[in-house]
């Protein structure tokens, strides 16, 4: 097969190994080729980025992989796509969810829901499939239910770089208070249908 024909094939490899990337080694064993090969196919295609400015990704060596990363100079405009209200909002189940989670981790569903008081399938689903959140193994006991924890793409969101940097829970909830919040709003509520 000719090199124009493997660098196809690269990129696509590297589009689908994202963030991970692809070693030299994983690139000549998955098309069978030898290393001497792979790295004329990885240099022609880090020319073909690199002479077509109009390109909006390039091909970069990190840390032993290569990758397919979008240029630098494009960074103001996927700024405002992954801060857009509509890609990236929460609903406030989801946000309570990811809160429980976040601060409770490891944790089960069941969990969740005794704190929140309501079912939780759907943000949890939502969360999972944002890469919030993962499963993280398994509870002991019967059922063996799963166990919920936050990902590096929740600290890559909320610009953490550990689970230790979330702010701390306050030590005593004012039970006081939340009874006045509480029948202040309820108050409202039964003069209304009065």
């Amino acid at each position: 097969m000719e090199i124009i024909h493997w660098r196809g094939i690269v990129e696509s490899l590297l589009f689908a190994a994202g963030d991970e990337g692809l070693t030299m080694k994983q690139i000549c064993e998955v098309l069978e080729i030898e290393e001497v090969i792979a790295e004329q196919v990885i240099h022609e295609l880090e020319e073909e980025y690199n002479e077509n400015a109009n390109r909006g990704i390039t091909l970069v060596q990190m840390a032993g992989t290569y990758q397919l990363v979008t240029k630098k100079e494009y960074s103001l405009y996927l700024k405002k796509l992954v801060e857009s209200p509509h890609t990236s909002t929460l609903s406030q189940a989801a946000l309570e969810t990811l809160a429980i989670v976040a601060y409770k981790q490891p944790i089960t569903r069941m969990e969740i829901e005794e704190i929140r008081g309501v079912k939780t399938e759907g943000p949890l689903h939502t969360l999972t499939a944002k890469a919030l959140i993962k499963e993280v193994g398994r509870a002991e006991g019967a059922g063996r239910a799963y166990l919920y924890g936050t990902t590096k793409e929740f600290l890559d969101y909320f610009g953490l770089k550990s689970i230790d940097e979330l702010p701390p829970l306050p030590e005593k909830v004012d039970e006081d208070y939340i009874q006045e919040e509480a029948d202040l709003f309820f108050g409202r509520f039964e003069d209304q249908t009065d």
